[in-house]
């Protein structure tokens, strides 16, 4: 397989999580009265978070004529700075293990790197600052679910990122997430190959189910695959 770039998530694949999405969101839907447990929330995580609150309240809210777009944008700007407060000052924001590492030895390799996400630009930046991604140069593209149409399971983000890449065949693309939705957005795109990790909120059995080309614990392990040396 000839790899031109490999597309990574971040929470929950590339950036620790702790289930402080999850928590945001319910924060964020509990201060209107809507009460969601975190198994539940947990099955949207993949989404674009405005349509994954929505989703949440077509689930709890009895009236659907009360989920207005404006109703749906004030839980999320109140979830977006739950979330900024979080990757501002949690002293457990962080990499997830041996992520740099692995992007170091994909791009020594030619190996292009985007980064996309069901985040907005203003969490995304926010985290790229915190952990000091754009000054190192850890990757080469971004992506987030807010610039393009339609986010995950739709291709959108991948078929942006190739373009910033100047890559025009899919075949030539991994995709790699922790979400079922991530499985759906690389098989949506024609990825040549996607790889589920199961080091985010996603159960391995559920990850599975999508059939995924490979399904790995932890990212180096992605090396492996692909045939390059893993940094000692």
């Amino acid at each position: 397989m000839d790899i031109q770039l490999v597309v990574f998530d971040m929470a929950g694949t590339t950036v620790k999580d702790r289930n402080n999405v999850c928590i945001a969101i319910m924060e964020a839907l509990a201060d209107e009265g809507i009460f969601v447990e975190i198994p539940v929330i947990n099955t949207v995580l993949g989404f674009p978070k405005p349509l994954a609150i929505r989703k949440l309240m077509e689930m709890k809210l009895p009236n659907q004529n009360d989920i207005t777009e404006k109703y749906v944008d004030e839980i999320h700007q109140n979830f977006v700075k739950k979330m900024i407060h979080h990757y501002e000052s949690s002293p457990f924001v962080a990499e997830k293990s041996g992520v740099r590492d692995t992007l170091a030895a994909l791009k020594s390799s030619g190996i292009k790197i985007g980064i996309d996400t069901g985040f907005n630009r203003e969490i995304a930046d926010t985290i790229f600052t915190r952990l000091n991604w754009v000054r190192d140069g850890i990757f080469d593209y971004s992506i987030t679910s807010d610039e393009v149409k339609n986010g995950r399971p739709h291709p959108d983000m991948i078929l942006n990122l190739m373009e910033q890449a100047g890559v025009t065949d899919p075949k030539q693309v991994i995709k790699v997430g922790d979400a079922v939705s991530d499985i759906q957005e690389g098989r949506a795109a024609g990825c040549g190959m996607v790889v589920a990790v199961t080091t985010g909120s996603w159960k391995k059995e559920d990850l599975e189910k999508e059939e995924p080309d490979y399904l790995i614990y932890s990212l180096p392990e992605l090396l492996d695959i692909i045939g390059i040396h893993q940094p000692q």
